[in-house]
């Protein structure tokens, strides 16, 4: 157990401590379906509204909907009819939509149940029901319906496979629609009878790719099953007898561009991690700093990463200059050791490890979703924070920086020191948000 860590008595380091922290709220609720969503809802057609969400913003989206229609437009029990699967404890309460929480990143029985009735659904919509798909990150966990032959128990184990292979979402994906039956363009296909299927997104990917997108269940698909095999080859994710004869089945093809089922299909994206980026950008030149944005669309080893960006931080301090360095997308972990933490969680710790407690820099890393890695509960911390004394602090306390960064064990690193960010489920999702503050 680490011994008693010193409190931080400097009040200018507490001072930007809590500025970091409005800073990542001031992003997050930037990309909120209460202000992103209603401008986007289109007038109810002449018969049932049938409305499916997925994903870590389900529930806030879904509730934002059904408050559209009926105060708006309306409508009551008989025209709104519609099912939302959010990861455990991100559901809202939304009057005539069937709510469900389900698991993420790893799926479960709740997640398979729904889906089932969100394709039934889908399949029921005739020519005068509109089907409005309402989609976020987290969605492809949520949204599970194993092809084939394929278990749960087989999904699941693909599935915690593939995040310990530090493979990018894109290529988790491409293997998540090769061995479903809504992802990938399917739910589209599912639903081809409606008058209309439109898809409001809430962007979490890198550059904001609509067929990555909580695996793309509405569009075209342009990964293959040639596709899905290679990456699996390469990160030497073991796959059961069931998921080859999948993934070699040429007639388990995604729909493709010009399939007849995207003919009526329409997709929106809402809200971008470039919005929460800018958002943030905005609070921090009110307070004081010029905001850089390093890139929303960042990809690659969370550790490495933060190196690059405590090497901009020491150049921009050696210059004099007082900035703000900003910057999204998706950071992956290559799992080497033991310990516990996702992404945000690494980044703040390498970062840590890498400014070795520079004078007047300060970093926070947060996913906006408010969850980031962990045991896949809405308790887990989002990110972590930085100041020049994490490091005096956690020796003090008996802890090893580098050594804990080699175990993957970022969150006990924070949590011993009282600096994990912990905003609780946020119901949306753009993805990271890293701020560090120099000067």
């Amino acid at each position: 157990m680490p011994e008693t860590v010193p409190p931080i008595a400097d009040p200018a380091i507490l001072k930007q401590r809590a500025l970091l922290e409005t800073l990542l709220y001031a992003g997050i609720r930037a990309a909120h379906p209460d202000l992103c969503l209603p401008a986007h809802l289109p007038a109810p057609s002449p018969g049932r509204l049938i409305i499916l969400a997925a994903g870590k913003a389900a529930g806030s989206m879904s509730a934002v909907a059904s408050r559209f229609y009926r105060q708006q437009h309306g409508l009551g029990d008989d025209r709104i009819v519609g099912l939302a699967v959010a990861r455990h404890g991100y559901g809202q309460d939304a009057p005539g939509i069937h709510m469900v929480e389900a698991g993420h990143p790893v799926p479960d029985e709740a997640g398979i149940a729904a889906t089932q009735e969100a394709l039934r659904l889908a399949t029921e919509a005739g020519p005068d029901d509109e089907v409005l798909v309402l989609l976020s990150g987290g969605g492809s966990a949520n949204w599970i319906a194993p092809a084939g032959g394929l278990t749960l128990a087989e999904k699941q184990a693909i599935t915690r496979a593939m995040l310990r292979s530090g493979a990018p979402i894109g290529e988790i994906n491409t293997v998540r629609k090769h061995i479903s039956r809504i992802k990938g363009g399917r739910l589209a296909m599912a639903a081809r009878n409606a008058r209309r299927i439109l898809t409001l997104a809430i962007s979490d990917v890198p550059f904001d790719d609509p067929a990555v997108i909580a695996s793309g269940p509405t569009v075209p698909d342009p990964s293959t099953l040639a596709d899905a095999r290679a990456i699996c080859e390469r990160r030497g994710i073991p796959l059961p007898e069931t998921a080859l004869r999948l993934l070699n089945d040429p007639n388990n093809e995604t729909p493709k561009a010009g399939d007849p089922a995207f003919a009526r299909a329409e997709y929106r994206i809402i809200a971008r991690p470039i919005d929460a980026l800018e958002a943030a950008a905005a609070a921090a030149r009110e307070a004081g700093y010029e905001p850089i944005t390093l890139g929303a669309d960042l990809e690659g080893e969370a550790r490495e990463i933060a190196a690059v960006h405590a090497s901009e931080a020491k150049r921009y301090k050696a210059a004099g200059q007082r900035v703000a360095l900003i910057s999204g997308g998706e950071l992956t972990v290559t799992i080497r050791g033991e310990g516990q933490g996702g992404p945000n969680q690494e980044y703040a710790l390498a970062l840590a490890v890498a400014l070795d407690g520079e004078p007047g820099i300060f970093g926070i890393s947060a996913d906006t979703d408010g969850t980031d890695g962990g045991r896949g509960l809405a308790t887990d911390p989002a990110g972590g924070l930085v100041d020049p004394t994490t490091l005096d602090r956690a020796r003090a306390a008996g802890l090893d920086p580098a050594a804990m960064l080699a175990q993957n064990d970022s969150t006990a690193f924070f949590a011993a020191l009282g600096d994990l960010v912990n905003p609780g489920p946020t119901r949306t999702n753009v993805n990271d948000c890293r701020i560090i503050l120099v000067g």
